[in-house]
Parts: C-alpha cells; sequence; structure tokens
C-alpha cells in the first residue's frame, strides 16, 4: 500500500475511509510504524526484493518490473545511484501499476511512487551522498 508519513497518518482516524482519503488503504488492517531512525531508501530496498521474489513471472510487467524496481533500490542503497534513477523507479512503478494480472504488482508499484513522493529527499541524499540521511542503529 502506499506509505503515508507521520504528520499525514496523525491527522486520520484508523479507518478504510479515513486513510483512503489520505491516499494509502487499510487492506487487511494491519500497520508497520517506523521511527524516524528508519531509512526509507533501505526500506524500500527490502520491500522491492520482497515482491520481487514473490513475483511468480506469469506477467511480464510483474516479472520484469519488480526485478527492475529492486535493481535500481540495490545499486542507490549501495552507492551507485544517479540522478535519474528517481524518475526511473517512478516510470517503472506506473508501467506495473494496473498491468498485472493479479494485484502483486499493483502491491508492488504503490509503495515505490509513495515512497519517492514522501522522501525524495532520502533518495537524493542516498544518490548524491552514497549513504543513509538518517543515522541506522540495526
Amino acid at each position: 500500500m502506499p506509505v503515508l508519513p507521520a504528520n499525514i497518518m496523525m491527522e486520520c482516524t484508523m479507518d478504510y475511509d479515513s486513510i483512503a482519503k489520505a491516499g494509502s488503504m487499510l487492506g487487511s488492517g494491519a500497520v508497520i510504524v517506523m521511527d524516524e531512525t528508519r531509512c526509507m531508501v533501505k526500506s524500500l530496498l527490502r520491500l522491492s526484493y520482497f515482491y520481487m521474489h514473490e513475483s511468480c513471472g506469469q506477467c511480464t510487467p510483474c516479472r520484469e518490473g519488480t526485478g527492475w524496481l529492486w535493481r535500481m533500490m540495490d545499486r542507490i542503497e549501495h552507492g551507485k545511484g544517479r540522478p535519474e534513477d528517481i524518475d526511473l523507479l517512478n516510470s517503472v512503478a506506473d508501467n506495473i501499476q494496473g498491468r498485472t494480472i493479479c494485484a502483486l504488482g499493483d502491491a508492488a508499484a504503490m509503495p515505490v511512487r509513495a515512497f519517492i513522493k514522501h522522501y525524495r529527499e532520502e533518495f537524493v541524499h542516498h544518490i548524491e551522498h552514497k549513504t543513509c540521511m538518517v543515522p541506522s542503529y540495526i
């Protein structure tokens, strides 16, 4: 589901309609909360790996797209990212969303777009400085 930062979530009640109005979904009703010490680039790297691994490979947008998302995130996380990778991530996510047989493709694409929308500065920092913007305690 699309990721929302704390300032948006704090204005919501924890119901399906409020979360939808804020730009995300509750899905099964589960919520993951991350504090300010969590690197959003590393979080998206882990999430993109999950979707790549879980793709059944039946449809091309998901099979190829989730691999592209993970490889680009891996490149950014390991200091080899390029400024154009941020827009390329969005483009790949756009080409996956709504073009797959099952919902896994949408589930893989929506967080990418939301992470970039809400945490772009962390992606830019990773690319420019080759390191996390926030200190890692984990």
